[in-house]
């Protein structure tokens, strides 16, 4: 399933694998995809991010669900990069022991770590980290299904 193949992967890379958009494009590089095993890279967040004018006026933060978006789609390059995968969709299945660990504030780098933990007919769960200055920011452990595949084993469709 995985190569020792290493990538590197800048914003316009990314968009060609994953379908996410600005302004919902939650990561900006990955800095080591190795398809099928792990993704690290990171979000820049920059002052003028959407979500900080809104959450929470006076005390701009990074929401909790974005933290885990940054996180899932950071994830979903590790699979999305593996042969015949190329910019196909992928969908959240379930997210659990997840942990916020600091708040993320404007201005700072999400730096995002995610291992594949198991992958198998098109549904695979996933650990991830988030970092700010390399303390623990938020962390969890979440499924993420590739329909493309999965549905080829499903016995619905049989």
């Amino acid at each position: 399933m995985s190569s020792n193949k290493k990538l590197i992967l800048d914003k316009e890379s990314i968009l060609e694998y994953q379908k996410n958009r600005d302004p919902f494009l939650m990561i900006d590089y990955a800095t080591e995809v190795i398809p099928g095993k792990s993704s690290i890279g990171f979000k820049d967040l920059k002052t003028d991010e959407w979500f900080f004018a809104v959450h929470w006026p006076g005390d701009p933060n990074m929401p909790g669900v974005l933290q885990i978006e940054s996180i899932i789609q950071m994830a979903s390059l590790s699979i999305l990069t593996l042969p015949n995968n190329k910019s196909k969709l992928m969908y959240i299945h379930s997210v659990e022991k997840v942990m916020f660990k600091k708040k993320i504030l404007p201005g700072e780098r999400l730096d995002i770590e995610t291992n594949v933990l198991n992958w198998k007919r098109g549904i695979g769960k996933f650990q991830g980290s988030a970092f700010v200055n390399k303390k623990p920011a938020c962390e969890a452990i979440f499924t993420l299904i590739l329909p493309d595949e999965f549905y080829k084993y499903s016995v619905r469709n049989k």
